[in-house]
């Protein structure tokens, strides 16, 4: 989000103005609407692979507003979660949005610009402790992580609030913002940099700043006087740095996720001026990677930046420059049955020129091919992808939801 990137802001108007899709019963809660045709555009610079005929994105549901995020509890088939920027968590169920949200803490954020309701993540165990956990931005601009729990089928108990981690946000810019379970069950937290340009403190490279990381926390035990416990292997759990860091060298990572099938770690990481990066490390291999900002933009040095510290530099497994686009969001690999075409394969896009990638996956990911004029849609501002409880992959793109399928 370089302003993310001209900012969710500017997105948000746009957003406001998409009408509501049809609905229906699906796996996922949701309907299809068949989308508008697109002309083919053209490879990605350093495409290698032709791009899919049998896939294409049909619209599930327009009308979204802010919307930037969609994600499923565990053990709910038939139901999408949607985050709104401004501060509601809203529930599809069986193809029908609910009339009431599940969570609105709209009085308790800053929104607008890279501000906001940035992230969800339900618990392992949601359909037993009911507990789930939000990012967001509180109303002087600094990044909250907060639990809370259920109250009912279809709401949250707001008065359930519990703060695990509070970082103060030295400039409006670069907040991350995402969040997820991973395969180990410890909760992961995507933070930025700190904001303005060029990471002018060096806080991606600093191991003593939560800013520009990865962290891990376990959200059900306690260290000493926290309110999580520090996994015994991160890498700086015993010292050198934040307990909590789990990887390091990250501008401002808009969007990471877990192959189900594998494990493997995929990182969206937007650049500054020149480069958007995909970043990946096998499970259980990201301890401790330092995926390189700011000494690095992508695989090249970013000049003027401060120096490399502690471990060599991860290099991307993908990224294009601005002549593709100027934001990048990061997806998933997709192990959904709907669309076999990208079974095995990332999937992500850009922000800002609607253009969609895939990449195969683990263990030797490679192959980037362009998808976009094979989509039948022609997407722009494109907030998130989602995964539903089945592995189908959704876009969120102004203010629409859409869903990839056979062609």
């Amino acid at each position: 989000m370089r302003n993310r990137r001209r900012s969710l802001s500017l997105a948000a108007t746009a957003l406001a103005a998409v009408a509501l899709a049809g609905c229906g019963s699906t796996d996922d809660g949701d309907a299809d609407a068949t989308a508008t045709a697109a002309p083919a555009e053209a490879a990605a610079p350093g495409s290698t692979e032709s791009a899919t005929a049998g896939v294409r994105l049909v619209r599930v549901r327009g009308g979204l507003g802010d919307a930037l995020y969609v994600t499923h509890a565990p053990g709910q088939a038939n139901r999408l979660y949607i985050v709104q920027q401004s501060g509601r968590i809203l529930i599809q169920d069986r193809g029908r949005m609910l009339g009431t949200p599940f969570l609105d803490i709209s009085s308790s954020i800053s929104s607008g610009g890279e501000r906001g309701l940035l992230g969800l993540a339900f618990h392992p165990g949601y359909a037993s402790n009911g507990r789930f956990y939000v990012n967001y931005t509180e109303p002087s601009g600094d990044t909250r992580v907060v639990e809370y729990r259920r109250a009912g089928a279809n709401r949250a108990d707001p008065a359930s609030a519990r703060t695990l981690l509070s970082i103060d946000q030295p400039y409006s810019n670069h907040n991350g913002g995402h969040l997820a379970f991973g395969p180990d069950g410890n909760l992961y937290v995507a933070t930025g940099d700190g904001g303005s340009g060029g990471d002018p403190e060096n806080r991606g490279q600093d191991t003593g700043s939560l800013l520009g990381k990865l962290l891990r926390i376990d959200v059900d035990g306690r260290t000493g006087g926290l309110p999580y416990a520090i996994p015994s292997g991160n890498p700086f759990a015993s010292g050198g740095g934040r307990p909590e860091i789990y990887s390091y060298g990250l501008r401002n990572p808009w969007r990471f996720s877990f192959d189900r099938t594998r494990g493997d770690l995929w990182i969206g990481d937007v650049g500054q001026n020149a480069i958007e990066e995909i970043n990946y490390r096998a499970r259980n291999r990201g301890q401790g990677a330092n995926f390189g900002w700011a000494a690095f933009e992508g695989r090249s040095p970013f000049k003027g930046a401060g120096a490399v510290r502690g471990a060599a530099p991860v290099r991307p497994v993908a990224q294009y420059t601005h002549s593709a686009g100027c934001s990048v969001t990061g997806g998933y690999v997709y192990r959904g049955k709907r669309a076999r075409g990208l079974i095995g394969r990332y999937v992500y896009a850009d922000f800002c020129s609607g253009r969609v990638w895939s990449m195969r996956a683990g263990p030797r990911p490679g192959g980037v091919r362009e998808e976009t004029g094979r989509l039948g849609v022609r997407l722009s501002n494109v907030t998130s992808f989602g995964e539903g409880l089945a592995g189908d992959v959704y876009v969120l793109a102004n203010g629409s939801l859409y869903r990839f399928v056979n062609r």
